[in-house]
């Protein structure tokens, strides 16, 4: 049965990519470290973590044996990665995006809705991504693929949660102009075609736009604790979302400058880190069955990821290296800190 199948050892290989992609990510950034997969920095983060942790979520949900496939095919190619093996990695990890896929699928099938289409459509796009980066594509031209899966993902699990609020009859006809334009966008870069950039960051932008309005955060932000502690995390990854949008249509005149760095961690740093440390407190205590009690101590970390965003996108758009170097090192402290502070919480409440 599903509930035997160990849930840790999943989570751990995905924690293992994280460490490394963090690494992998500080190398890049200039930091003297000699590793061997420093050009494995976006597919470690994006394939070997997220995909692995957002995998096994979506296993536990459905509770089928099978779906346990998915995570256990992208965690162990993260890990392939590593052991430098990247043709089979490369390979494991879009047999985990396939089998990911055939679980929205399946749940799209039990549950035919607006928002489980949607987050079917993110795991098309991953699934996409991992096929044309196996058969040879830079990461460059299948990161907004990747992207869209990270991006529709969470809009879906929004849009799930908007029926909370007041029905209104265009909430799910208006989704359609920004999920369009970042899945045009994402389109047009896999085939190498021009304003790919530009539609995909109009469509972060027309993103933040619908959420400000169809976001149920703008009745949680009042409310104290943990509540408020996910809106204010979600609210503050908007606001880099639309940086992120705003940023990206001069990608289309080339990604060899700092502005695609910026573009990019505005994106999976601010954004999408935001999302996790929001969400985090939620979802870990379902997946993993530990406790985790909000604590106020949950700020910190969140505060020191956008501070040091702040710094690196300054650095990068200003070409201040140092100040990019170091906003950089402190965005690996602050999901560190996050890691440690979570692991540390749920030790304190087993103790308890």
């Amino acid at each position: 049965m599903a509930p035997t199948i160990p849930r840790l050892p999943l989570a751990l290989a995905g924690v293992v990519s994280l460490l490394a992609g963090l690494a992998a990510g500080e190398a890049r950034l200039g930091w003297d470290l000699s590793l061997s997969f420093v050009h494995l920095h976006g597919p470690l983060m994006v394939c070997g973590f997220f995909g692995t942790v957002i995998a096994l979520e979506r296993a536990v949900a459905l509770g089928r044996p099978w779906a346990y496939g998915a995570p256990f095919a992208t965690g162990g190619g993260g890990l392939l990665l590593l052991a430098g093996a990247e043709n089979s990695g490369a390979i494991m990890l879009t047999l985990g995006s396939l089998i990911f896929l055939a679980v929205a699928l399946n749940v799209v099938k039990r549950q035919p809705e607006p928002f489980t289409r949607l987050l079917a459509l993110g795991a098309l796009a991953w699934c996409t991504g991992n096929v044309l980066w196996t058969l040879g594509a830079a990461v460059s031209e299948v990161v907004p693929l990747w992207a869209s899966f990270l991006v529709l993902t969470i809009a879906g699990e929004r849009l799930e949660l908007s029926r909370f609020l007041k029905p209104w009859r265009w909430r799910n006809p208006t989704l359609v102009v920004p999920v369009a334009l970042i899945g045009g966008g994402a389109g047009l870069s896999a085939a190498g075609l021009p304003f790919a950039w530009t539609l995909f960051g109009a469509g972060c932008v027309a993103l933040v736009a619908w959420s400000l309005v169809n976001d149920i955060i703008r009745r949680t932000i009042r409310q104290p604790g943990l509540t408020r502690y996910v809106a204010v995390c979600l609210l503050s990854g908007y606001v880099w979302l639309g940086v992120a949008g705003l940023l990206a249509p001069a990608l289309d005149a080339g990604i060899e400058s700092l502005r695609y760095d910026a573009t990019l961690h505005a994106l999976f740093v601010g954004f999408i880190f935001a999302m996790v440390f929001g969400h985090a407190p939620v979802i870990l205590p379902a997946v993993l069955k530990v406790k985790l009690p909000y604590r106020g101590y949950f700020y910190g970390p969140l505060v020191v990821l956008h501070g040091s965003l702040v710094l690196r996108i300054a650095g990068d758009l200003l070409a201040l290296e140092p100040i990019r170097m170091w906003g950089g090192m402190l965005n690996g402290v602050a999901v560190l800190g996050f890691v440690v502070m979570v692991v540390g919480t749920v030790l304190r409440a087993r103790r308890s």
